[in-house]
């Protein structure tokens, strides 16, 4: 079965990047445009981002997850170590983690070295999850393979029993990630398909280099 989807077509003319908008700092240009993007009717959730990693298979993986902080440090996300991600970036820290704000018609390409989050900042995000996510963290070996639905549903409910009236603790296997980023591209729709593209690059002095990118 084919499917031809070669008239599906968008005008992209709500905004601009202008060598005038840029910023010195590029972290300080996502928070300017991440709060833009809060502002505006139409994204759920603005922090839903791509992490691409290279897997222990050697073939590319992109999945949605949430960032949870970013400063000047990186972009921080919470998953399982053990997990198809977790595994891939501890055995290949090089990632790419990208933003699509349809609603402003704006993209974010962040290419970083993932390394693991201190544990003080893992054990601050657990604890703020609700009782029933931090039990969830203990419930699943994610992206191992499981019977039925009904087997996690049930060890959820043991757990439950189980820490009744006490402390979740965090596992050991969960944690976060920080993504300190290398290279950060900005991207704005414009019309006749001349897109804005504005690249930070990291420098070996620590500054970052501004180029204007071809779209």
């Amino acid at each position: 079965m084919a499917k031809d989807l070669s008239k599906h077509r968008k005008f992209y003319n709500k905004q601009k990047l202008t060598e005038a908008d840029v910023l010195d700092d590029p972290i300080r240009l996502f928070q300017k445009w991440f709060e833009e993007v809060e502002k505006v009717n139409g994204v759920e959730e603005a922090n839903a981002m791509t992490v691409s990693t290279i897997g222990v298979d050697g073939f590319p993986r992109g999945r949605v997850v949430l960032l949870k902080y970013f400063d000047d440090n990186g972009f921080t996300f919470f998953t399982n170590y053990n997990s198809e991600k977790g595994a891939s970036i501890l055995k290949n820290p090089n990632v790419s983690i990208s933003f699509f704000w349809p609603n402003l018609e704006r993209q974010v390409i962040i290419k970083g070295i993932a390394s693991r989050s201190s544990a003080a900042l893992s054990d601050t995000y657990f604890n703020s999850r609700p009782r029933m996510s931090r039990l969830g963290a203990w419930a699943s070996n994610q992206s191992e393979p499981v019977k039925n639905r009904k087997i996690l549903e049930e060890k959820l409910i043991d757990l439950e029993h189980e820490f009744k009236d006490k402390d979740i603790p965090r596992p050991k296997h969960w944690g976060g990630f920080t993504v300190a980023p290398i290279a950060i591209e900005f991207w704005q729709g414009r019309e006749s398909r001349l897109h804005d593209r504005i690249r930070y690059k990291l420098q070996e002095d620590h500054n970052w280099k501004i180029d204007r990118l071809q779209p």
